[in-house]
């Protein structure tokens, strides 16, 4: 039977998955699950089955829609082949971004936007074509972000993935979206915690161990982490470059959320970095390993780990993450201000809009607390000079 515009507003409704209605000859209408509907042309040529898509209903009348068929049919008579763009998933892909920038607001978050796909989507399948891309070629770009423990750029790149797939669907390009089929492929673990101590005066051991630790490199970096309370790949990880006066800018590409973050140094923390300047000042890394004299590579992540246990400590009593936890602890027990504790952290609030440029957020009061943290750990222990 054919179509009618009265069949179409009576049956074409958006279901769980996109559907078809034919109106033969061909032509159909594409149903999707958001309730677009796209006219589209199904022809064979060269013995392979092809479609063309003619336009987005209501836009596009059925008339027309059985004009235009006609019209392409006549020209698929008379071996003219129909005009197609790039099936390539990277020209889709840049497609969809033209499209999509103008939904975006400020240039910043338009480069951020395309960045992502270019680095972590374009090299692996850029080249192939789109309707080619499996769930089993995807899945592999979403492993690697698993790996590395980035759950908030996997979720956007698998966002962004699933969009170029459906402007595919839209333009003719693909029949499906792939990324459907990886749900629950991958599942970012609950909210860790970590074993840390969170009595003075077990913190104040700790900074008596660590004083005594004999590797100088390895001692700078615990009480660095201790006095920073940073993640413990953002202190291993931290260049010279980085370091900005009084400050410590660690860029968005070392953050676990992917977003710029200050950290106000205290004369303490300052006093290690002139140390550390006269040991490794020659190279690239702050905390560099030990395997590379040149400072070209930073410390190992185990390093820290390992001596901890050297020093005693179990897995149940202190991890390297653990001096997030302490600081955390002891500074809510002394009355500071959640907030700013949570933004010296870094955690990321649930408005994650606000959340990408508040990262010099109570800059003023963070430094005092930074500073006042410092010296409440020179109470719980006296000051050495390694």
């Amino acid at each position: 039977m054919l179509l009618s515009d009265t069949t179409i507003n009576k049956s074409a409704k958006p279901r769980d998955r996109r559907y078809q209605l034919s109106d033969g000859d061909g032509l159909y209408l594409e149903v999707m699950t958001t309730g677009k509907k796209y006219w589209r042309l199904r022809y064979s040529m060269g013995g392979k089955r092809k479609w063309h898509t003619i336009g987005e209903y209501p836009a596009t009348g059925l008339r027309e829609a059985r004009d235009r068929r006609n019209e392409l049919r006549k020209k698929l008579r008379d071996g003219v082949p129909l005009e197609t763009k790039s099936c390539a998933f990277r020209a889709v892909a840049i497609e969809w971004a033209d499209a999509h920038d103008k939904k975006i607001k400020t240039e910043k978050d338009r480069k951020q936007n395309r960045s992502r796909m270019e680095k972590h989507l374009l090299p692996f399948i850029g080249d192939k074509d789109i309707a080619a891309v499996t769930a089993a070629d995807i899945l592999p770009i979403l492993q690697r972000l698993a790996e590395s423990e980035k759950w908030e750029m996997l979720k956007r790149i698998r966002s962004t993935t699933s969009q170029i797939f459906r402007y595919g669907v839209a333009t003719g390009r693909c029949s499906g979206d792939p990324t459907y089929a990886l749900k629950g492929a991958i599942i970012a673990p609950k909210k860790r915690h970590y074993s840390c101590l969170k009595k003075p005066e077990e913190a104040g051991m700790l900074m008596r161990a660590i004083d005594a630790y004999p590797h100088d490199v390895v001692r700078h970096a615990m009480k660095f982490s201790a006095l920073t309370f940073a993640r413990p790949g953002e202190v291993r990880r931290a260049e010279w470059d980085d370091i900005s006066g009084e400050e410590w800018r660690i860029p968005l590409d070392k953050m676990k959320k992917e977003r710029p973050h200050i950290v106000p140094l205290s004369r303490q923390a300052l006093e290690i970095l002139e140390k550390m300047r006269r040991l490794t000042g020659h190279g690239k890394y702050i905390f560099p390993s030990n395997r590379t004299p040149d400072g070209s590579r930073p410390m190992s992540d185990s390093t820290v780990l390992v001596a901890l246990r050297a020093m005693g400590y179990t897995k149940d009593q202190m991890v390297a993450h653990g001096f997030r936890g302490m600081a955390s602890t002891l500074l809510n027990e002394k009355g500071y201000n959640r907030d700013w504790i949570e933004r010296q952290l870094a955690h990321v609030e649930g408005n994650g809009v606000r959340a990408a440029y508040n990262y010099a957020e109570y800059l003023p009061e963070r430094r005092r607390m930074m500073q006042e943290w410092a010296d409440y750990l020179d109470t719980l222990t006296p000051p050495t000079n390694p």
